[in-house]
């Protein structure tokens, strides 16, 4: 299932401290790479909401992150504040040896360019820099397959469609969610308790279609049909369901409702 999930910049509204806030991310990052979202679109959904879009964006970005990279790749940040309390992701690009000795040809590895001594290498946590010849700048992310191990370790930049296991998602800023939906290639469901209750038909279609599906969630204090308005219905692909046709409490928080919702979609695509 090629799974992308929209939300709002708004998402944090309804935490007060920083704390809480990057706990909120983290549960939002958990979820995304448990059930392998390729995409994280963070669409403006108001003025005000600033300070909250550029935490969400940059606590999401640093979770996707392996770990050997992050000091290369982010500065020292009041927003990082927190980030050594938050759950890791240990996804595959993770959890991987620094010992040289355990590198085989063939392996993949993320890498940041580095600049020293006048010189671009790459950084691929094996405590060893790696002479980098490439066009890329200093401090940008790449995907490199390991060449050879002896008598030095050389590698190749290769482009993550060749990836066949879960490689992390992307994070993606948008002016608005009208701009996401326009831009789809593929299947959407606008999450609502206003749409119809979603039936085990319709689920099977999604989780087991070819097509990329985009679930897209609206904020703490306004659902998709107040942020999109009329233009709701006029989205090709697109249904508005409901997942949670019976729900006893007044709301469902963005976490829930992401963790609930595709763990529904996951398990209709395993059966």
């Amino acid at each position: 299932m090629n799974l992308s999930v929209a939300i709002p910049d708004s998402s944090l509204k309804d935490e007060t401290t920083k704390l809480d806030k990057s706990r909120k991310i983290s549960i939002i990052a958990r979820a995304c790479a448990i059930f392998k979202v390729n995409a994280i679109f963070i669409y403006d959904e108001g003025k005000g909401n600033e300070q909250d879009r550029f935490l969400l964006a940059t606590i999401l970005k640093y979770l996707e992150t392996p770990q050997y990279l992050r000091r290369a790749l982010f500065p020292k940040m009041d927003d990082l504040k927190y980030a050594g309390i938050l759950h890791p992701l240990q996804i595959p690009h993770h959890s991987l040896s620094a010992d040289v000795k355990s590198l085989k040809e063939g392996d993949l590895r993320e890498a940041a360019v580095v600049h020293y001594k006048g010189k671009k290498f790459l950084d691929i946590g094996i405590h060893k820099l790696i002479p980098y010849y490439g066009r890329e700048h200093e401090k940008k992310r790449i995907t490199v397959q390991i060449k050879s191990t002896e008598p030095v370790v050389t590698v190749k930049e290769i482009s993550e469609f060749y990836i066949k296991e879960y490689w992390g998602y992307k994070v993606k800023e948008r002016p608005n969610l009208m701009n996401i939906l326009e831009e789809w290639k593929g299947n959407i469901i606008l999450t609502s308790r206003k749409g119809k209750d979603a039936t085990l038909g319709q689920i099977q279609e999604y989780a087991k279609s070819d097509k990329p599906l985009l679930l897209v969630f609206g904020a703490p204090d306004r659902g998709l049909y107040d942020i999109l308005g009329k233009k709701i219905n006029e989205i090709q692909n697109t249904r508005v369901l409901n997942f949670f046709p019976n729900q006893a409490t007044a709301t469902i928080r963005l976490e829930e409702a992401m963790l609930g919702i595709m763990s529904i979609l996951n398990f209709a695509n395993s059966n």
